[in-house]
Formats: C-alpha cells, structure tokens, sequence
C-alpha cells in the first residue's frame, strides 16, 4: 500500500508535473531536466526523488496529459452545441500533442501493455474522446463516416503541422482547426460531390 505524500512532497510533485508539461511541449522530451527542476523551483535532487527516471517522469506527464483530457471530455459532454464541444476537446489534445514527441521505445511498449496505468488512461481519454464524435455525429453535427481512428490521425496531422511552422503567427492553429471542423461537419452529398 502507499502511503499519501507529505503536503510539501505533494506540492513538488504538483509543481514538477506541471513544469514539465511545459517544458517537454516546448522542447520534446529529451529537454534538460535540470531546467525543468530549475523553473520548478526545486533541486535535480527532489526531481529525482519523485521521478527516477526521464521515462518515469514523462509516463507521469503523459498519463496526467491523458486523463485531464478525459476529464475535459466528460465535462463538455452536455454541452449545447455537440460539434464545438469536440472541436474544442480537439484543440486541446492538439495543442498538447508536443508532449508525445520523443517517446522512448519502452513507454511505446508500456502504452501497448493492457495492464498498464498508461495504457488504461489513454484507453479512457480516447473513449472519452469517441463519446464527444459520437455526439456529435448523432445531433446530425458531424459527418457519420468518420470513426475515432480517423479523427485521431487527423488530429496528430494537425499537431505535426503545426510543429513545423515558421511562424509565430498565433491564428495559425485556429484557421487549421477551421478548416477540419469544416471537412467534419454535416453537407449535403451536394457540397460534396467533386464535379462541383
């Protein structure tokens, strides 16, 4: 059984997550550790204490990553308008996507292995995510051929896009997003027969 952290190794802990969402977004995972530490306001020390290892602490990272996307997902779930419920769920696993960058071949393995605590909040964060497409497709909001599988690929093409810029032009992400949610909404065949 573990025992609860002190209210101090608690807050370290907080910090340091929170830290490295930043910094392994920003930089990808091989980042400088002693950054992290420093711009968490802890020792390398304390980092290592709660996180033996860069895949230890970046396990912790992408299974928070995981399940506060979860969480967004079944918070905007009775929302008003199903399709912009997902297209802001979307948005947010877009904008967080840096953090995957650099995933070592063992937490590729750990992701894959259906007892892990890795596996099980990514499972959780794409059904979440399949519950908001499903919404939406039944409010007649989203097209009805389009599967989770797709709207993830989708989803990471638009990360990696976005990633490669070479500019700092803040609206970039929004116009990208426009441009999916318009390729996922409801037509007529009309609008989309390609004599047109």
């Amino acid at each position: 059984m573990t025992r609860p952290m002190r209210a101090d190794a608690r807050r370290n802990y907080d910090r340091l997550l929170a830290e490295a969402q930043v910094v392994f977004g920003e930089h990808g995972t091989d980042a400088s550790l002693e950054e992290l530490a420093r711009r968490a306001g802890v020792g390398i020390g304390t980092l290592y204490r709660h996180f033996p290892t860069r895949d230890a602490l970046i396990e912790a990272v992408v299974r928070d990553r995981f399940d506060r996307l979860a969480a967004r997902a079944e918070a905007l779930r009775d929302a008003d308008a199903a399709r912009d419920a997902l297209a802001t769920w979307l948005r947010l696993l877009i904008e967080g996507a840096g953090t995957f960058r650099g995933m070592s071949a063992a937490l590729m393995t750990t992701l894959a292995d259906e007892t892990s605590q890795l596996y099980a909040s990514c499972h959780a964060m794409r059904a979440a995510g399949t519950d908001l497409l499903t919404r939406a497709q039944r409010a007649g909001e989203v097209r009805p051929d389009i599967d989770t599988d797709e709207l993830f690929t989708l989803a990471h093409g638009i990360a990696w896009a976005h990633e490669q810029r070479d500019t700092d032009d803040p609206h970039r992400l929004a116009r990208l997003m426009e441009v999916v949610m318009f390729g996922l909404a409801t037509r007529p065949r009309s609008d989309l027969d390609p004599a047109r």
